[in-house]
């Protein structure tokens, strides 16, 4: 078993060895190339886990020819989510999609357990491995019904889906290793084989701050990025310049996929402004040039950390007044929420290396060197942090 995840590490190390030698050019994310979007600040890591008490977690399969896979886990807070729930809500872009436990979200308005991604056909296993976590937390020795929640794009084209190579160990892997700080991105976890906009996609993550004078709170997205169109980055059309977009009649476009968009916040909504605040973030998913195709399952799933707003899993003798922003103080969280998720789908592209997989198929990488200069000539770029590509 030792042999077998060295093994695992070394093949990951030496991909990302070779691909980088191929581009000549070291990945970054998009603000390391001059690329900001929107007006509001970021968060310290500019990530999901810029609001507090959440943590991310990430399981990757490689594994010889095959295998391009894996897990990522997005943890709500450091307590026992299932005794302290926390309003949640779900809005469905496109419902082409095979997630898990979507209905009680959207029924009782609370999420309580982590949430976790992995590709279609592992939806299964990774609940499973979800369930092992959650009844063996300490509190839970009673508990007989569980909503564990998954979500899930399709990697077949880069991965053997069929095989189904990830089990409910790797779930658990990827919970364990849940921190706070900054997110690996890219070919990782849950986004290893995944493809978006015609390009190699994966994990991205982003965050913003809102000022003081309007509540100081923080939104973070996270995205499992897999679905296709005409890509636009800030405004550029870098799919058209490129030529690589759907609806070329010379080359097969895929333009099915998905895309799970993760938001969580620590400002107290209701489920019902969350209801709102995830509707928004689809904003974000056309802006980057998405159209929701007929086979692509858009989800996102909104969630806040305020701890006033926890639901405890016992009703409480009194009746629970929890505190929650009007509807006239919801506007600068749209905002937030669309910047971040815009970013947070850049920083899956930018941040994704090329990838050979399942029967030799093989997805570029957005090519850096290439897009720079169209991003210039739209003027998407803020210039004075402009680095040049042979120094990145």
């Amino acid at each position: 078993m030792i042999k077998i995840k060295w093994l695992a590490l070394l093949s990951v190390v030496i991909c990302t060895t070779v691909v980088s030698a191929q581009e000549g050019v070291k990945r970054g994310r998009a603000r390391d190339f001059g690329l900001q979007t929107g007006i509001l600040p970021t968060g310290k890591w500019n990530a999901i886990t810029d609001v507090p008490g959440v943590k991310v977690g990430h399981r990757t399969l490689i594994e010889g020819d095959d295998v391009r896979t894996g897990v990522t886990a997005i943890i709500p807070h450091q307590g026992n989510v299932f005794q302290q729930k926390v309003p949640a809500a779900v809005y469905v872009g496109n419902g082409f999609g095979k997630s898990i436990g979507l209905s009680q979200i959207e029924e009782l308005g609370t999420l309580e357990t982590p949430i976790l991604l992995t590709n279609t056909l592992s939806v299964p296993a990774v609940a499973d491995g979800l369930l092992d976590y959650m009844l063996a937390l300490p509190g839970n020795e009673t508990v007989r019904s569980i909503n564990s929640v998954v979500g899930e794009t399709n990697d077949g084209y880069l991965n053997d889906i069929r095989s189904r190579n990830v089990t409910r160990e790797d779930a658990l892997q990827a919970l364990n290793a849940a921190k706070s700080g900054p997110v690996s991105e890219g070919n990782i976890g849950a986004g290893t084989g995944t493809r978006a906009l015609g390009f190699k996609g994966g994990i991205g993550t982003a965050s913003r701050v809102l000022p003081p004078s309007k509540g100081g709170y923080t939104v973070g997205v996270l995205v499992q990025s897999n679905f296709g169109g005409v890509l636009s980055i800030n405004g550029a059309p870098v799919g058209r310049e490129l030529k690589n977009f759907y609806m070329m009649e010379k080359d097969p476009y895929v333009a099915d996929g998905s895309c799970m968009i993760i938001i969580a916040t620590d400002a107290p909504l209701s489920d019902r402004n969350l209801k709102r605040l995830a509707r928004r973030s689809y904003l974000a998913f056309g802006a980057v040039g998405s159209f929701s195709s007929n086979g692509s399952g858009d989800y996102s799933i909104a969630f806040s950390t305020h701890p006033d707003t926890f639901v405890p899993y016992k009703a409480p003798k009194k009746p629970m007044t929890p505190p929650v922003l009007h509807n006239d103080d919801m506007s600068p969280l749209f905002m937030a929420v669309l910047e971040a998720t815009e970013e947070a789908i850049y920083n899956s592209l930018f941040m994704a290396e090329d990838m050979k997989g399942f029967k030799g198929h093989i997805m570029k990488a957005l090519p850096i060197p290439e897009v720079l200069p169209i991003l210039k000539k739209y003027g998407a770029l803020h210039q004075d942090s402009l680095p040049s590509a042979s120094k990145k």
